[in-house]
């Protein structure tokens, strides 16, 4: 069995007083997503650039392999096969799309008759061909965004890191993008992802880890964490309405502002539940992922 594409061993890291992480452990096998999920602060952009190399100095304490490199040493080669979908659009709005991904082209000194090939190539993938001479400001969102990750996979790298690839977009950019990145994980590329959408991580992710104030919560397959972590079926209506009925059968409640939510593992009692209520008053549903961050991490705002 080959070595895994990334090993991170017991890593912090401090900035000054402020511990950002905090003995964090993962490996990542390689032609694998692998998604970091956590409230904001949770250290999952942190984590990412100390991977490629970004962060100014080594971890405080712990190892990093990537594909085999110590990223505090070999920044340079890793960067070298790695693709990166940074959060903020860092396009060059002077320029049209096939004239950004151009110049990218030579930070990687790909030859011209080669650059000229991966371009047709990714924007025929992105579906953006026809936008080629267009100016950046002419580009909606998400043609932005799927420029950005054509840019990325100019020079065919082995690892692919998105740092919120799809926030903001509409629902059909999303799931156009999804199928991207399934399309190159088939082909064997790695892919690190970090995400505020409960959904794209359980779409697309093999497995998942969850930070929470820098630390490590829990990590596994999407299907198996909602496994482990929550009960299956959620009855949720407005608060004020929830004196009026008392659950016969054991229930966990969560109150958050004005939501109460009722879970347990038998639907029956939910349905009994549901009968006390007029019509309308809430829904029953099955438990997803994002019921398993919130129990995990908190209902409270993390600025």
């Amino acid at each position: 069995m080959s070595e895994p594409a990334i090993i991170v061993e017991g890593v912090s890291k401090s900035y000054g007083g402020f511990q950002a992480l905090k003995q964090v452990s993962f490996t990542v096998e390689k032609g694998e997503c692998y998604a970091f999920l956590g409230p904001n602060g949770a250290g999952k952009t942190t984590m990412m650039k100390i991977l490629y190399g970004r962060v100014s100095h080594h971890p405080s304490e712990g190892t990093i392999k990537v594909f085999g490199l110590d990223p505090h040493r070999n920044s340079l080669a890793i960067r070298s096969i790695t693709g990166i979908v940074p959060q903020d659009d860092n396009l060059d709005y002077e320029l049209t799309v096939e004239e950004n991904l151009l110049i990218y082209s030579r930070y990687y000194g790909l030859e011209k008759h080669l650059a000229r090939s991966r371009i047709d190539d990714l924007l025929d993938f992105m579906e953006i061909a026809d936008k080629r001479k267009a100016n950046i400001r002419e580009l909606s969102g998400g043609m932005r965004r799927r420029l950005i990750i054509a840019r990325a996979l100019l020079h065919s790298p082995q690892l692919l890191i998105l740092d919120e690839p799809t926030t903001g977009l509409d629902p059909q950019v999303r799931h156009h993008i999804w199928d991207k990145l399934r399309v190159l994980l088939r082909e064997g590329v790695t892919i690190l992802l970090t995400t505020h959408y409960m959904d794209e991580a359980f779409q697309i992710a093999d497995r998942l880890l969850i930070l929470h104030e820098g630390q490590k919560i829990t990590e596994g397959k999407p299907s198996e964490l909602i496994k482990a972590h929550i009960e299956p079926y959620v009855y949720e209506l407005p608060n004020e309405k929830a004196t009026l009925c008392t659950p016969k059968g054991y229930v966990r409640i969560e109150k958050s502002g004005e939501m109460i939510r009722y879970y347990a593992h038998d639907i029956s009692v939910l349905q009994h539940l549901a009968e006390c209520f007029p019509p309308g008053t809430g829904f029953i549903r099955q438990a997803n992922l994002e019921d398993v961050f919130l129990k995990l991490t908190g209902r409270e705002l993390h600025e």
